[in-house]
């Protein structure tokens, strides 16, 4: 029976493609580097920070990574928070499903996964968030989802995950975990969907509760 329902952020939650643009070209700017190429943001929107950073500076050597790290933990998120647009039918999913499930976020955001949950009144909502920063591996390593399992003391086949990349994939299959597929309908998954309302009519949230 299903209990817990684990969401990524970028991609399901939120369209923040256009914030990871703008986030990661400050980086760059600010170290008078040129902006990414298409193919570096299809990157760095699936990857964490850390990953990211490394990918996008990687024809620059001479760069003091630690002085690029330094500059984004002092960095404020907020402005990019603007760019983020959230799904239309997020807060209805939320609603309908936070009485009957334990829900919660497996994300590869780090230090910006809270003010976003802040500035969209989106907390209450979950009971752990897990991020890059408070897993012991980030995705795809299985750590942030079994830490959740544990605390919300839920077997792997009691929990689904609602994912749209490649890495969300390799994250579930670490540990057995089912994937609902958002807006990727190319994404191996038991599931796919294109909205949070048709989530609802999948066979696992018929059963009976």
């Amino acid at each position: 029976m299903l209990k817990l329902i684990i969401f990524d952020c970028d991609g399901v939650m939120f369209d923040s493609k256009f914030a990871n643009q703008e986030y990661y070209n400050q980086l760059l700017a600010h170290f008078d580097r040129p902006a990414m190429s298409p193919a570096e943001l299809e990157h760095v929107h699936i990857h964490n920070v850390l990953d990211s950073i490394r990918h996008i500076f990687r024809h620059f050597p001479q760069q003091d990574l630690a002085e690029v790290h330094a500059y984004r933990m002092a960095l404020d998120y907020t402005p990019f928070l603007g760019h983020m647009r959230m799904e239309p039918d997020l807060i209805e999913f939320l609603e309908k499903t936070k009485p009957r499930y334990q829900l919660a976020i497996s994300t590869n955001r780090t230090n910006t996964m809270v003010p976003i949950l802040q500035m969209f009144e989106l907390q209450a909502y979950f009971d752990k968030v897990m991020t890059a920063e408070n897993a012991r591996r980030p995705k795809p390593a299985p750590d942030a989802l079994l830490e959740i399992l544990d605390y919300c003391e839920c077997q792997t086949d009691e929990a689904i995950y609602i994912g749209d990349s490649i890495i969300d994939r390799e994250h579930t299959a670490n540990c057995g975990m089912r994937l609902i597929g958002f807006k990727n309908p190319a994404l191996p998954a038991e599931y796919h969907v294109t909205n949070f309302m048709e989530i609802l009519e999948l066979p696992p949230f018929e059963e009976p509760h």
